[in-house]
């Protein structure tokens, strides 16, 4: 990753780099909301779906590929500026502890930086994934059958039932998810980067083959550390209102009564699919585009 990226590169390259991601990980982000929440089965019926696979193949037949694009509109919308507005925060984190610019950061440094960055994204992440996960639990093939017609139907909905707050429920289990598992994001990113450096190059000229590698990596050692408050949190955002008193501990505690520890890591392998390629395609998207910039606007 460049380190001389000025602030307004980095909000415009990572404005780039956060469509890419969207357009190649949403349909397992579908598949992963939807195993997060389906409901426990009465005693005798089958589970809804049996895995990642029967929940693709059953979204496809009875919603068509369509289907797996559902809520789309809602992180596109926000993935833009929340993408800028992460790494510019890491590029502000960054230069908050460099005495120059030409400084390199220790990897606790790096992670630091990243944890600043889910800071920043929540504000604007937090609603986009409330409306997210409402529109892809949505099930029904009949329009007439759907509570919500859409993404700006869905926040107007929210808004009129609780407000500001019904709109942003699950922040703190966002804050809670998105500042370690961005702290690893960007630290992985960096050491991979390192890693695969050749000699006598800057990683500035690592190859895309070697940048897609370290980015697709940086999304999986990213959800390692994100899957437990992730289950937590689309549970808490798709919940009717006042199941869950106490939020994002109340959650927890029915989860882990009924279902065990290893209901927190339901969804493990669509986010793990989807993590490789979507993040991938963030930092490559990112890196060309920083190029670009730098060759385009060279005092910028």
């Amino acid at each position: 990753m460049p380190k001389k990226a000025s602030p307004a590169k980095d909000f415009v390259a990572g404005g780039i780099g956060g469509v890419c991601c969207v357009v190649a990980g949403h349909p397992l982000d579908t598949i992963k909301v939807r195993l997060q929440t389906m409901p426990k089965p009465v005693a005798g019926q089958k589970p809804l779906y049996s895995g990642t696979f029967d929940c693709a193949r059953q979204t496809v037949v009875h919603e068509g590929v369509r289907g797996l694009y559902k809520g789309m509109s809602a992180p596109l919308a926000a993935v833009a500026p929340m993408f800028a507005i992460c790494f510019f925060g890491y590029g502000v984190g960054r230069r908050l502890q460099q005495t120059h610019p030409e400084e390199e950061l220790t990897y606790a440094g790096v992670f630091k930086a990243g944890m600043l960055a889910g800071v920043f994204t929540t504000v604007i992440l937090a609603p986009g994934e409330r409306i997210k996960c409402l529109l892809q639990i949505q099930q029904a093939a009949e329009v007439k059958d759907r509570k919500y017609s859409g993404m700006v139907d869905c926040a107007r909905q929210l808004y009129r039932e609780g407000g500001v707050r019904s709109v942003y429920r699950g922040s703190a289990a966002t804050l809670l998810r998105d500042v370690p598992a961005s702290g690893m994001y960007f630290m992985s990113y960096e050491w991979l980067q390192h890693v695969l450096r050749p000699a006598g190059q800057s990683q500035e000229e690592l190859s895309i083959s070697r940048t897609l590698f370290a980015g697709g990596m940086a999304g999986v050692f990213n959800w390692t550390v994100a899957i437990p408050p992730d289950v937590l949190k689309s549970r808490l955002q798709t919940a009717p209102q006042g199941k869950y008193p106490n939020g994002i501990r109340d959650v927890a505690r029915e989860l882990l009564r009924e279902d065990g520890i290893l209901a927190l890591y339901r969804g493990v392998t669509p986010i793990m699919l989807r993590a490789f390629p979507a993040s991938a395609a963030t930092f490559v998207g990112y890196e060309l585009t920083i190029k670009l910039l730098h060759w385009l606007l060279p005092g910028l």
